[in-house]
């Protein structure tokens, strides 16, 4: 019983300095020479590198940040072969791993304990739970984006589905400490976009635009010849 105390101990640990691995601000650093955390929203996540370095720097970012989360979770399957640790032990485990995770990438040991918001990473921690339910809520995110083109807005609508899509899936519905799980995620997501949501409503949030529509610029002899054009008419 020690022992096994002793490991899940072990792997919420583990899970916490996944979450810590500062990937935003090491990236930042190293390859563009700039403290992410200093720039944009101040925000060492995904969303932020988008805006202030573009795709390039924003894809490995969110990579990392999905993979530090999913693998904070699934190493918890480990503790299956573990005798006295049953199905719902182990789903409880997963669910403080994610928290562990989470609570990393906002509070990372490596980076002074300033980093992001936590989205890709609970992404990847939930993915690494149940599949299934991540995806229809990162298929809802994807189509607040490209509807509104507000990541902030799309990552609370997204949020905020978590906890009917796990109401309604037959899997995970069964787990008690699951459903509770996901509404205190979509709560917390709301509380840590309070700014985003009085930017929302005061009309001054940052839109992110993925792929952005191209502009063709007119030389000179083109632009004389259109107002020309245009004269006529």
């Amino acid at each position: 019983m020690i022992l096994t105390i002793y490991t899940a101990t072990t792997m919420i640990i583990i899970a916490y300095l996944l979450g810590s691995i500062p990937s935003a601000v090491w990236i930042g650093k190293k390859y563009y020479g700039i403290d992410i955390r200093e720039h944009g929203s101040k925000n060492a996540g995904t969303t932020n590198m988008l805006r202030v370095l573009g795709r390039r720097a924003a894809l490995p970012v969110f990579a990392l940040d999905f993979l530090k989360g999913f693998v904070a979770v699934t190493i918890i399957e480990l503790m299956q072969y573990d005798d006295l640790i049953g199905q719902n032990d182990l789903i409880n485990l997963k669910i403080v791993a994610v928290f562990a995770a989470v609570l990393g990438h906002i509070f990372p040991i490596f980076a002074g304990f300033r980093g992001g918001k936590g989205v890709a990473t609970l992404v990847g921690a939930v993915t690494g739970i149940y599949p299934p339910v991540a995806l229809l809520c990162f298929g809802v995110w994807l189509v607040i984006l490209m509807v509104s083109h507000y990541v902030s807005l799309a990552s609370m609508v997204a949020g905020c589905c978590f906890p009917v899509f796990t109401l309604i899936s037959p899997k995970v519905n069964g787990s008690t400490a699951f459903v509770v799980f996901s509404f205190v995620i979509a709560i917390l997501l709301i509380y840590t976009h309070r700014k985003n949501i009085e930017r929302l409503k005061a009309g001054t949030e940052s839109k992110t635009f993925i792929w952005k529509p191209r502009r063709v610029k007119l030389d000179d002899e083109e632009r004389k010849k259109s107002d020309k054009e245009h004269d006529r008419e």
